[in-house]
Order: C-alpha cells, then sequence, then structure tokens
C-alpha cells in the first residue's frame, strides 16, 4: 500500500510542477497511476489531502537534490552558495518537467483563504526554509565570512527576491541568461554583506 502511495505522490509531484494545484485532479492522478478514482480515495480521503501529500514529497525530493549535497560544503559562505546555487531551478535537477510548487502555489493561492489548509502549508515552508537560509548567513558571520552587523532578515529577503525573479525569468520569459543574472545579483548581495558598513 505506502509503494502504491508512494507512486501516486511521485507521478502526482510530476504533475504539480508542470500544473498547479487547481490543475492536480483526483481524475489525473487515477488515470496517472493506473488506477480508479475509488482506488486512488483508498490512499487520500480528498484532494486537499493530495495535495499536502505532495508538499511533502516536494520537501524530500528538494531535501535530497539540493540541500542535501550543499549541507556537505564546509560552513560558512561554500554551503550557504551551494544552497543558493543548487535551488535554482531545483526541479530541473529531480528530473521534474516543471517549476518550484511554493515558488508557483505563492502566486495561486495568495488570495486563498487564510485557513486554508494548503495555503497553511506553503506558508510554513516558506518560513521553515526562511530560517534555513538564515541559519547558513549566520553561520557565514560566525566564519568571518560576513559582516557581523548584517541585518539577517534583509539578507534573506533579498536572497528570495533573487530566487522568485530567476524563477519568472526562467520559467515564464524563457531568458537564457536567467542562471547568470541570478548568481550576478547573488555575489553582488555577498559582495555588500562583507562590506564593513552593512
Amino acid at each position: 500500500m505506502k509503494n502504491t502511495k508512494e507512486r501516486i505522490l511521485a507521478g502526482g509531484l510530476d504533475l504539480l510542477t508542470r500544473e498547479g494545484f487547481a490543475g492536480v485532479t483526483l481524475g489525473l492522478l487515477a488515470e496517472q497511476a493506473g488506477m480508479s478514482k475509488s482506488g486512488l480515495f483508498a490512499h487520500f480521503g480528498s484532494k486537499e489531502e493530495v495535495q499536502l501529500g505532495l508538499l511533502g514529497k516536494m520537501t524530500e525530493v528538494g531535501a535530497a537534490t539540493f540541500v542535501a549535497p550543499a549541507m556537505e560544503q564546509p560552513a560558512g559562505l561554500p554551503r550557504l552558495e551551494a544552497v543558493f546555487k543548487g535551488w535554482l531551478g531545483w526541479t530541473e535537477k529531480a528530473g521534474l518537467r516543471g517549476g518550484c510548487p511554493v515558488a508557483a502555489g505563492m502566486f495561486e493561492l495568495d488570495d486563498a483563504d487564510l485557513n486554508n489548509p494548503v495555503r497553511q502549508r506553503l506558508a510554513l515552508l516558506e518560513e521553515s526554509w526562511r530560517t534555513l537560509l538564515k541559519q547558513l548567513a549566520s553561520e557565514a558571520i560566525s566564519t568571518g565570512e560576513l559582516n557581523a552587523n548584517l541585518d539577517l532578515d534583509q539578507f534573506v529577503w533579498e536572497m528570495c527576491g533573487i530566487y522568485l525573479n530567476h524563477h519568472v525569468s526562467y520559467r515564464f520569459i524563457r531568458d537564457p541568461q536567467a542562471n547568470e543574472r541570478a548568481i550576478t545579483a547573488f555575489s553582488a548581495l555577498v559582495r555588500r554583506s562583507i562590506m564593513k558598513d552593512v
């Protein structure tokens, strides 16, 4: 039963990256998995439960694809840079055919009810991610690579801004220089964060 559920989530994650939350229908998932809708309901009680399961699967895949490998780098700037570079287009690196469900979901569900469980999970995932980025930047302060007076919240805010701009440029505009521009912007942010007057 667990293998069937994993297979549904793996196929559903690829669908989520391409079609967004609205496009992940129980009918499509059942068809992809080669089962009936009632068979799908044996594993998931509702579309919402499927979406939450897909976000869990996404977290697992993202961690294995770029977070865990980046954590093997030395603490400080090498680790922070590895996470940032790995984050750019990570779904493609994971063999998925669409873009990041969190980045897309924040726009798709920005006007959804604040009590919507999927919106709430996305908000928690984003908060957790920003906390990790803050921790990595803090480590770079501890190693003496970033300024001790650095405003960590501002640093992470700008880092996330670069990522979202990359997502739009790469996925929507199809700018062939999106990766290069994102890395240039991140490098400039790091340089400013080393300066004494930050």
